[in-house]
């Protein structure tokens, strides 16, 4: 341990500021830059994520942190005039965690610390309130017992409903001083019972248990779940915060709440948050309690509101941006606990980004780097129709957008289940905790009786992007019996429910949906200029003309006929990046290609292919005319062969019936043994691709006519056909020399014929290692490249993507060898690294190579960024994803500019 010697694992809150995330997390960064701005917190300091990391690495603490955490804590009992735990007069603490990156609810915290059997009673006379001693005190034991020693926390829950129902109350703030001294000696046979030792007495062995414990909870398996759905890395570690304690449950004068800058559901500025009288943190977070809203603490306590209003500027004009609070009031003083920017939904991201934009506060690049293509799709998914016939049974608080229809379950085991089976499932809970994490992530919706907007269901929801509304009191939610009653209605699990995130309603039955305005915008079918304007759609515009004014990547789509081209200019695409004309053959022409496939002569061959030309030839017109002026890039046929021929086994048992009735169809039989010849064991790296063009004569000549030929017509017609002709699966240049040398010479036979110049480009696809590899040979026949990044993901790993996704990708996700899917984003340092010295070794041999992604990729928002760090002239993705890819194409290049001016 020794090369941590020198090594500082402690500051105190007046030595941190907001830029030492990586080492005090973004608690502790933000507690001491609220100290600096001298805003009213309390004392306390932070032991750093370097500590965490050399516990998780050695099983240990660092040497040197035990003497420097007791240096820390006699700076703070000597501030605070107390020592911890005292027996007439204890200082209290908390041990909270706080990672670089929030993580609301995945990680512990443990409050009260410093209470014991002796220093209870000092407490109590110290603060002349009996019930709120012992109040604290059981909730340390509470916490402790679960977060510490690993207790169900079930165990404690039960025993304080049945100390209500003892009681005949229905909330904990009716017990009494009496009552809560049972709890306690309750929970303590519960503690000594479970984890199979008495709760520690000694002041310093709570603190330093707890450390461990906040140390341990960064590896706990919800807080790794949350990572990878964040993707989250998982080699920062938490920092732990220790604070002196000041008490929100000292009677109705005092009181803790969550509030925002502004609404972290809409957007809109105002007064956004929840208090609750008489309790601590943790019960606003838990939604234990339902609270009010954060306004009427003007009523109960208007020196305090005025203070936290005039605080919050302050916050949200130092910050720049919505920031998230927790704050208590004990008897009339205000503390700052925490805060941090907060979380928000996709809508509430783009109106505020624009927002700060009219305040002055940041500039349009800012403002670009404040949302992302994720929160962009999220506001182009459906929304409830207004105008339907809907039963709605309740109302809740709309706490995370969205319209979310599943049959209603009522634990996460339930919802996982059914939505790995394929069913759409609402989670409905009395309130979430994070033990319930893998069933909203399972799940479409988020339904709770209890919490509010800053509740864990609702905090998370808005992470995550789930619908979610909260706190529909009239719900009375069984989860022993599995359903749920409002008003005479009962829904029983199974039954199908529709949720509204964006009002809070609720609906027994499926409600159906209509477009988003967002896609009506991007549709052409709402202006935002106008004077009845969408205010979303108004911050979405704005944001995405500065992405296109700023961006270098082009956007292109990848679409296979006329009406797809529309509606991806319409959403802004810059032309075709792939064109599979494999899509072009399925249903009737199917039979058409198959007798090509199996001619025996040559003549049989002409004549399928005179057939399949004037086919294609009219595909292409149609395409052109949609992208009259844009590129289309059209990639020659690439199919497995055996999508273009009779299943081997259906086929062997129509002829053997055949046959026994001895009814041979000659057809069948020639077919059959044609089959059989062409029987592929693995066809995916079978007879595709180039190899096909190079095996059947005629096929990729007669498709390079039909592109010559419709480019030719439409220039005729005086339109601007600008077709590039791409070659799949090359390998080796000497196959891209081959049908380049029978394409050209197709090229000049159609221009001879029709007096035009067509001016088309060849280029070819990069999907195999060989191809990256030999992209400097290749460059030197081909005047683009396209990087299939699908098939080239699948040769580089040797996956079959079918077979995989569905059998251990998922196991390798929860192991954490894949952070994500490569298949979804991708993968750097292997199919990254063959894209970067293939741009590389073309670009050194043909310095005017244009460059493109045709992959799915490529409206991937993270894969975008790194597209456009290696230079790619532009990405192509499915219409819908267009909008994405041209917003993260603006971020890349921004994000990228903002790096070199620093």
């Amino acid at each position: 341990m020794s090369e941590h010697k020198e090594q500082k694992f402690v500051y105190d809150f007046t030595e941190g500021n907001r830029d030492l995330k990586d080492l005090l997390g973004g608690k502790g960064a933000n507690l001491a830059e609220m100290t600096n701005l001298g805003l009213p917190v309390p004392p306390g300091f932070t032991i750093t994520t370097e500590a965490c990391k050399v516990y998780l690495a050695s099983g240990d603490e660092p040497a040197a942190l035990r003497d420097e955490v007791g240096a820390h804590l006699d700076a703070l009992e000597k501030t605070m005039g107390k020592k911890l735990g005292q027996a007439d007069d204890p200082l209290l603490v908390s041990v909270r965690s706080g990672a670089k990156f929030s993580m609301p609810g995945m990680m512990d915290t443990v409050l009260n610390i410093g209470l014991s059997d002796k220093s209870v009673q000092g407490l109590a006379k110290q603060s002349n309130n009996e019930r709120f001693a012992w109040d604290s005190y059981r909730r340390l034991i509470q916490m402790f017992g679960k977060t510490v020693l690993g207790v169900d926390g079930e165990l404690f829950e039960d025993a304080l409903d049945k100390a209500k129902e003892a009681k005949k109350v229905t909330v904990d703030t009716d017990l009494e001083a009496a009552d809560l001294k049972k709890l306690v000696t309750r929970f303590k046979k519960i503690v000594k019972t479970e984890a199979g030792r008495d709760f520690p007495q000694d002041a310093r062995e709570q603190m330093d248990l707890a450390i461990h414990a906040v140390f341990d909870s960064w590896n706990t398996d919800r807080a790794k779940l949350y990572r990878r759905q964040e993707r989250i890395p998982g080699d920062l570690g938490t920092a732990v915060n220790i604070c002196s304690m000041v008490f929100g449950n000292l009677g109705p004068d005092s009181g803790t709440g969550v509030a925002f800058t502004r609404d972290p559901a809409s957007g809109h500025a105002g007064v956004y948050g929840d208090y609750l009288q008489d309790a601590q943190g943790e019960d606003v977070v838990a939604g234990i309690r339902n609270t009010v809203p954060l306004a009427d603490l003007e009523n109960i306590d208007k020196k305090s509101y005025d203070q936290l209003m005039q605080i919050m500027e302050t916050l949200e004009t130092h910050y720049k941006d919505l920031c998230d609070i927790e704050f208590t009031i004990e008897r009339g003083q205000l503390w700052m606990l925490q805060t941090r920017v907060g979380k928000r939904t996709a809508a509430a991201a783009f109106r505020i980004a624009t927002q700060l934009v009219d305040q002055g506060l940041i500039d349009e690049a800012e403002a670009l780097q404040r949302v992302n293509g994720a929160q962009l799709a999220q506001l182009m998914f459906p929304r409830f129709d207004e105008d339907a016939k809907a039963e709605k049974i309740a109302r809740g608080i709309a706490a995370s957008p969205g319209a979310a229809v599943g049959k209603a379950v009522f634990d996460s085991y339930t919802a996982i289940k059914w939505s790995r089976s394929g069913e759409k499932v609402i989670l409905i809970r009395r309130e979430t905790n994070p033990d319930d994490l893998e069933g909203m992530i399972a799940a479409e919706g988020i339904l709770t009786s209890r919490g509010g907007k800053t509740s864990h269901a609702a905090v998370v929801a808005r992470g995550m992007g789930k619908t979610c509304v909260c706190g529909a009191e009239e719900l009375e939610v069984d989860t022993k019996r599995r359903r749920l009653t409002v008003n005479g209605t009962v829904i029983e699990e199974g039954d199908v429910v529709s949720i509204d995130g964006s009002t809070g309603k609720v609906y027994a039955g499926e409600v159906p949906v209509v477009p988003s305005p967002v896609v009506e915008y991007f549709e052409g079918r709402m202006h935002a200029g106008a004077d009845d304007a969408d205010e979303l759609v108004a911050a979405v515009h704005r944001i995405m003309a500065y992405a296109d004014r700023v961006r270098r990547l082009r956007v292109r789509a990848n679409a296979d006929n006329a009406e797809d081209a529309l509606r991806a200019r319409r959403f802004g695409a810059q032309g075709i990046g792939l064109c599979r004309t494999e899509h072009m053959f399925l249903g009737e022409r199917r039979e058409m290609v198959e007798r090509l496939i199996l001619a025996d002569t040559d003549e049989e061959r002409e004549q399928a292919l005179n057939t399949l030309l004037p086919l294609q030839k009219k595909d292409f017109i149609e395409l052109f005319e949609a992208m009259d002026g844009l590129p289309v890039t059209v990639r020659l046929l690439d199919p497995p062969l055996h999508e273009f021929l009779p299943d081997i086994t259906e086929l062997s048992v129509r002829v053997a019936l055949a046959e026994s009735r001895k009814d041979a169809n000659e057809n069948d039989l020639r077919l059959l043994q044609a089959v059989h010849k062409l029987h592929e064991q693995n066809p995916m790296l079978g007879l595709r691709g180039v190899r096909l063009g190079l095996v059947i004569p005629g096929l990729f000549a007669m498709q390079v006519r039909a592109i010559a030929e419709a480019a030719a017509e439409r220039k005729n017609a005086k339109g601007d056909p600008r077709a590039e002709i791409m070659i799949p699966l090359v390998g080796t240049v000497q196959e891209l020399e081959i049908v380049k040398d029978e394409a050209d010479a197709v090229i000049a036979e159609v221009e001879a014929a029709t007096g035009t110049n067509l001016k088309l480009t060849i280029g070819t696809m990069i999907e195999l290692p060989r191809a990256a590899l030999t992209a400097g040979q290749i460059a030197e026949a081909a005047q683009f490249f396209s990087f299939g990044t699908n098939d080239l993901t699948q040769t580089v790993w040797g996956f079959s993507r079918d077979d995989v996704e569905a059998s251990f990708f998922t196991a390798y996700l929860e192991k954490g060898i894949f952070g994500v899917s490569p298949f979804e984003t991708i993968d750097k340092d292997g199919v990254g690294s063959l894209v970067r010295s293939a741009v590389e070794a073309g670009r050194a041999t043909r310095p005017d190579l244009k460059l493109g992604v045709c992959g799915e990729h490529g409206g991937d928002p993270e894969s975008v960024h790194f597209f456009h760090e290696v230079g790619l002239d532009y990405v192509s993705c499915s219409p819908f994803r267009i909008p994405v890819a041209r917003l993260e194409a603006g971020r890349a290049a921004a994000e990228s500019k903002g790096s070199d001016s620093r």
